[in-house]
């Protein structure tokens, strides 16, 4: 729920080298490590074949291919223990002597088709540097490297279990997850028909049944209303997740304030302060379900008046929701994202409700890369969905 991770500076900054590969062995990224180990640039190695960008020696090269394609062929990790491939000096036209230890790991896409193989290199120089003094002969420094070499391959190997374990661990929580929330579509879909039969049912019955037996009826429709909340809200929640994305517009927020509130108008008054022309790229409908949501907590907390305020600051959009009420205390406000969460006031202001609102409201707004969150305010909440805009989308 945080901010969105910045997966290209993870990368270059990670200190071991490493380059990713395409299953044809053509280099897509390497990152900055990897550069000052070989002491190239990304213009001299992107686009080209890893057996040839890095000026290796005959060896090195076969070794590299063999592993390679063995990852290709096989889907799993491979690992060279130990390689000698030495790497220009600072001084041009000088090589210093380098030994590495080579990591090989397959990414998969979604339908397990191989995608780009990581390439980690570390560089176990240092740690054959540690040696004891060797003999003018060599006598003892064959032997040490042995015993490094076969402590690596034994490292490597427990390393190649634990990462299958991992993913098949991984791969089993996801398809748990993707059946969880297949069910769930599945569930609350099928929910939707009785309770509106229901409803229909029950409108009827309050029109021509006894005026004694109203007060029971009109319970039984408060709550069956309540239970198609619930379960329209839970059916948002999993369309999220299992339904096709809905096609992106390009969505004027202060129209759609305008649009909405005259379509819907909230029992109580509200006070606009719309920019024009504030246009990001989302779906209209889920945006105009997020407005309905914070104006409907706004609502329930509010003692006199709303205020919706659209503002631009680029590159972001901002649709602010705020209310003259008690105000959310800071200890609160991530909780009140959390799904069926609610505060004492709100359960006893509206018991009906249903929790999901302001988790339903983050969900999009992160699936069209925004946030929604509370806002300091003097008096009141202030709930601020934040979206990019489009002409930065563009």
């Amino acid at each position: 729920m945080g901010a969105k991770l910045d997966y290209a500076a993870v990368f270059d900054a990670i200190p071991t080298p490493c380059t990713v590969v395409t299953p044809d062995l053509v280099i897509v990224a390497v990152n900055d490590a990897c550069l000052r180990a070989t002491r190239r640039t990304r213009e001299e190695v992107v686009g080209r074949s890893i057996l040839t960008a890095f000026a290796s020696p005959p060896g090195f090269v076969e070794a590299l291919r063999t592993s390679l394609e063995q990852v290709t062929s096989t889907g799993e990790v491979d690992v060279i223990p130990l390689v000698r491939h030495d790497v220009e000096a600072e001084r041009r036209g000088e090589l210093e002597e380098h030994h590495w230890n080579l990591v090989h790991v397959p990414v998969f896409d979604r339908d397990r088709r191989l995608s780009w193989i990581m390439c980690w290199a570390e560089d176990i120089t240092p740690l054959l540097g540690a040696a004891p003094d060797a003999h003018d002969d060599g006598d003892e420094l064959e032997p040490h490297i042995h015993r490094r070499a076969r402590d690596l391959v034994e490292l490597s190997s427990r390393l190649k279990q634990a990462y299958r374990q991992e993913q098949q661990t991984v791969s089993a929580l996801h398809e748990a997850i993707e059946h969880q929330q297949r069910f769930l579509f599945d569930a609350t879909h099928d929910l939707r028909n009785p309770i509106t039969g229901l409803m229909t049912e029950l409108e009827v019955a309050l029109t021509e049944s006894d005026a004694r037996m109203h007060p029971t009826l009109r319970k039984l429709h408060r709550d069956v209303e309540r239970l198609d909340a619930i379960v329209g809200d839970l059916l948002a929640l999993a369309r999220l997740y299992t339904a096709t994305p809905p096609a992106t517009d390009r969505v004027d927020l202060g129209r759609l304030v305008v649009q909405e509130l005259e379509e819907h108008p909230p029992s109580g008054e509200v006070i606009t302060r719309l920019d024009p022309g504030v246009v990001v790229r989302a779906s209209r409908v889920r945006l105009a379900r997020v407005l309905s949501n914070l104006v409907a907590n706004a609502e329930r907390h509010t003692t006199s008046k709303i205020e919706i305020v659209v503002t631009a600051d680029p590159p972001s959009a901002f649709l602010e929701v705020i209310d003259d009420g008690p105000g959310i205390p800071p200890a609160d406000r991530e909780k009140v994202f959390h799904r069926m969460y609610r505060r004492a006031d709100a359960r006893a202001k509206d018991p009906r409700g249903s929790g999901f609102g302001l988790a339903i409201g983050r969900e999009i707004a992160q699936a069209y890369g925004g946030d929604l969150y509370v806002a300091d305010h003097p008096g009141g909440a202030r709930l601020v969905l934040r979206l990019p805009l489009a002409q930065a989308q563009s």
